[in-house]
């Protein structure tokens, strides 16, 4: 790939950054684009290992501009039916993903996860077991550390666990891993997508340049994932996983065994009973993590020790701590109904919940449904607070409660929950306009408990 061109990176946070500096070390011209135009520009810069000759336009682009850039790359919060990307795009730009940049900057073998729940435990399984495989190996993505970040350290013998989000893939063009996986589709995001159709096909663009020598992994209880075996952009052999059903070819239970059914020979892997992680949703994290590491290529037995010992992800039904009696959990990843049911599901006694936050446009009433009598006390938050109200009493759940904080929300709970209850963060909702991200709301409530011990 010809890095002699000139690139203007729209965005200028995390993923902005690193794009920044990889193009940089590749020999290209970079310049900055961002919609605010009371931006700290000095801030901007300091943050680049070489300052020299960066520009950064704010506001606006004009048709000169443009005239001067050969690609674009745009960071995940912009949308590609921005009027950024439009006036781009009729100047006949290429627009690139941050994970298209670093897949053609890099190498090596890519196992690229996503849907909308699970990525980042199953993301963390696969990289653990690639770990175990080869000390050449990255886990990277949403997950924490940016593809761009690792990519010119990667090589032909690299293999690479990547987490993928729906806005990364809405700006791909040859991006291509050995093997792809799309864990599940539940309403999220949809002020972006606009309908569950939209979103859903984004996320199988994770596939589009597959070949019938790579792999998809599909969850077979899924409908809609099950259905994307048969859409026209699969060209890769479709690998099922299933909690449910046996299947004749994939990851499923035998019994309470996990075994691979390849080519009609059935392989076992591990008895459910040895698995650390509760819960149907993490029993398919489990078997969509080792049909994408078998499919890598990684051999069964590194697969089972890993399996062993793997703890899952920090932010997802994370215990905190046991204050007075009162056990908390961290499920700041809840960040959409699906994901915070799950939540809901792996309690075991009563729970004082806290909820609330970012409006993505998706409905709560799934969710409120599935407090089944667990749900004690709902304690409401943020921008979607006075939505969540209004469908809890549709539902004829009433008993809830505003707060203006995080920090008043834990109050709250310490003084409803009683010895032998839970209390959970489960939101339901991003973090944004009360956070910079989950990791932030997580971190704080954690911080907030520990502060009543």
């Amino acid at each position: 790939m010809d890095f002699s061109k000139k690139f203007l990176i729209a965005g200028t946070g995390k993923s902005g950054i690193c794009s920044a500096k990889l193009l940089q070390k590749m020999g290209a011209q970079i310049m900055f684009y961002d919609g605010k135009t009371d931006l700290n520009v000095e801030d901007v810069l300091s943050k680049l290992d070489d300052r020299e000759n960066v520009g950064i336009v704010l506001g606006t682009v004009n048709d000169e501009i443009l005239s001067t850039i050969d690609v674009m790359i745009i960071s995940p919060g912009i949308s590609i039916e921005s009027e950024l990307a439009k006036q781009v795009s009729e100047k006949n730009i290429p627009i690139w993903s941050e994970i298209e940049l670093a897949y053609r900057a890099g190498a090596g073998k890519v196992a690229a996860i996503t849907g909308t729940n699970g990525k980042t435990t199953t993301t963390s399984l696969v990289g653990e077991i690639l770990k175990k495989h080869t000390s050449n190996s990255f886990v990277v993505g949403n997950i924490g550390l940016p593809y761009t970040d690792a990519a010119l350290d990667t090589n032909e013998e690299s293999f690479i666990a990547l987490e993928v989000s729906s806005f990364q893939l809405e700006a791909v063009e040859e991006f291509c891993p050995k093997v792809s996986a799309v864990l599940n589709v539940t309403p999220d995001h949809l002020d972006r997508h606009h309908t569950m159709e939209n979103y859903a096909s984004v996320k199988l663009d994770i596939c589009r340049n597959q070949t019938a020598n790579d792999y998809i992994v599909l969850n077979y209880d899924d409908p809609i994932t099950r259905e994307m075996a048969h859409d026209p952009r699969v060209k890769a052999k479709v690998v099922y996983f299933s909690g449910v059903d046996k299947l004749e070819d994939g990851v499923c239970l035998d019994g309470d065994e996990i075994v691979i059914v390849d080519k009609g020979q059935k392989i076992s892997v591990i008895d459910r009973s040895k698995l650390i992680l509760l819960g149907q949703h993490n029993l398919e994290n489990y078997m969509a993590g080792i049909a994408v590491a078998y499919y890598m290529g990684v051999p069964v037995a590194e697969i089972t020790d890993v399996l062993k010992t793997f703890k899952g992800v920090e932010h997802r039904i994370e215990f905190v701590e046991e204050v007075n009696g009162v056990t908390y959990y961290n499920d700041s990843k809840g960040t959409n109904p699906d994901a915070a049911i799950k939540g809901i599901q792996a309690m075991n006694r009563k729970t004082v919940l806290i909820g609330g936050g970012y409006d993505k446009g998706v409905p709560f009433d799934d969710w409120i449904k599935a407090f089944d009598g667990k749900v004690k006390k709902l304690v409401l938050i943020g921008q979607t607070a006075k939505l969540i109200a209004d469908t809890a009493e549709k539902y004829g759940f009433t008993d809830y409660v505003f707060a203006d904080s995080l920090e008043e929300a834990v109050k709250i709970c310490a003084d409803e929950a009683e010895p032998g209850e839970a209390v959970l963060l489960s939101p339901a909702c991003a973090s944004w306009g009360m956070f910079e991200n989950y990791e932030q709301r997580g971190d704080q409530f954690k911080e907030l408990v520990r502060k009543m011990m």
